[in-house]
Parts: C-alpha cells; sequence; structure tokens
C-alpha cells in the first residue's frame, strides 16, 4: 500500500505506470482524482492493465505480465479548454469550443460565470460570450474537482484587467506566483 500526504497527480500517474507491469498488488490512498488519473486509467485497462478505482482517491493495481497494443483516442485538454475560454473573456469575444469535456470544465466555467461572462454548455461544446471587463472574483486553487492550479496563473492575467480587485489563493505549488514577480 501506498499513502500519499497529497493526491499528487504526478505521484499517482507514476504509481500506477511504474506498478502495472509488476507482479504485486498495489493500493494508492489518497489518490488524485483527475480526469486525467481516469483517462490514463481508462487506457491501460484497454491495453490489458488491472486498475480498480479510477476516479475516487484508492486506487488498486494489479500487475500483469504485458499489455496489448490499442487504438485509443485521449480525452480533451480541460486546461487548454479552459485557456480558450479566458481568451475569449480578455478579448470580449463570442467564442465556442468543440470537442470538450464540459464536465471537467465544471469549477472553470463556474468562475467564468462568475466573472460575468455569458455561457452555454452542451454536450460536448461550450459556448462563451463577454460584452464587459470580468468582474473580480476570489479563487483558491484546490485538487480536482476543485479549481485547477493550471488555470492559476491564466486567471491571474486576466483579472488584470478586471473591475475591482481579486484574490487568489494557491495552495497546491508553493511557486506557482512566480509569473507574477517582478525581476531585473
Amino acid at each position: 500500500m501506498i499513502h500519499l500526504d497529497f493526491p499528487s497527480v504526478g505521484a499517482t500517474e507514476n504509481i500506477i505506470l511504474a506498478t502495472i507491469l509488476s507482479k504485486n498488488e498495489v493500493t494508492i490512498e489518497n489518490a488524485a482524482m483527475e480526469p486525467e488519473i481516469i483517462d490514463l486509467c481508462n487506457f491501460l485497462i484497454k491495453m490489458g492493465a488491472k486498475i480498480y478505482g479510477a476516479g475516487t482517491n484508492v486506487i488498486k493495481i494489479i500487475g500483469v505480465n504485458r499489455l496489448k497494443s490499442i487504438s485509443y483516442n485521449v480525452m480533451p485538454d480541460r486546461i487548454e479548454a479552459g485557456t480558450f475560454l479566458v481568451a475569449g473573456v480578455m478579448t470580449r469575444g463570442n467564442i465556442k469550443l468543440n470537442n470538450v469535456c464540459t464536465e471537467c470544465l465544471s469549477p472553470i466555467l463556474y468562475k467564468l460565470e462568475e466573472c460575468g461572462a455569458n455561457i452555454t454548455v452542451s454536450k460536448n461544446s461550450v459556448s462563451l460570450k463577454m460584452n464587459k471587463r470580468p468582474n473580480k472574483l476570489e479563487i483558491k486553487t484546490l485538487p480536482y474537482p476543485g479549481f485547477p492550479t493550471d488555470m492559476q496563473a491564466i486567471f491571474g492575467s486576466m483579472l488584470c484587467i478586471a473591475k475591482g480587485t481579486s484574490t487568489i489563493t494557491e495552495t497546491i505549488f508553493e511557486n506557482r506566483f512566480k509569473y507574477s514577480r517582478r525581476t531585473y
């Protein structure tokens, strides 16, 4: 059994990858629950891996002797989608993103609506309209399903043009604010 002090995406992925071809049975406690972990597990399961609990904080891996070749479509990138949506807000744009995982974008969409964007969600698409400066926000990064730390700097850039004073609290990476430091 491996217990993670913090539900790290990188650690969870690496443990899964390191153990799928071992002769061991490994349980990860406090595993990351990000959609990308689920997608990785689905990919590996389709290849013949024995993985249970993807999407929960306890993942069990039973090592197998080999994996088979497959064809697989990787999930759409939620951070890339969020970046395009923020660009739409910053430019007071009208955009539509197709082939996105709308469920995975929930915390991002919530904050974009809070800042004043008009958002319409369909099964696999998101439309955004913005015709004014964004409103101020309070953001706190958290492990999934919370607000993603990878969107923190992108929202930080957007909030530079927002009305009012915004607050961003980073709880995942202590050096995530390096982009905002002035250097000479």
